[in-house]
């Protein structure tokens, strides 16, 4: 009767710590793995959205410098007109 009592504790452990084991070994090879994970996610982002041209990153870079200089002129408008002035043509020129 004594060594029943015992096995049932340990298997009701036992029965709930295997899926606590299968978890935390399921993290460490996630962890070990973590750049081949992260290289094939951003391979299948690369699949699914191509890079843009290098032509277009640049015109997009310089437009959004345009559109960042006439936001501190319009920012400056009141306060400094001068200094939006500035902005503004260093915003046009090309």
């Amino acid at each position: 009767m004594l060594i029943s009592s015992l096995a049932i504790p340990a298997e009701a452990f036992a029965s709930a710590a295997r899926p606590l084991i299968g978890l935390g070994i399921f993290a460490a090879l996630l962890v070990v793995f973590k750049p081949l994970v992260a290289g094939m996610l951003h391979a299948a982002m690369l699949v699914i959205t191509p890079r843009k041209p290098l032509e277009e990153r640049k015109a997009r870079e310089k437009f959004q410098g345009i559109l960042m200089l006439n936001r501190m002129a319009r920012q400056y408008d009141s306060t400094q007109p001068n200094l939006a002035a500035e902005l503004r043509s260093l915003a046009a020129r090309d």
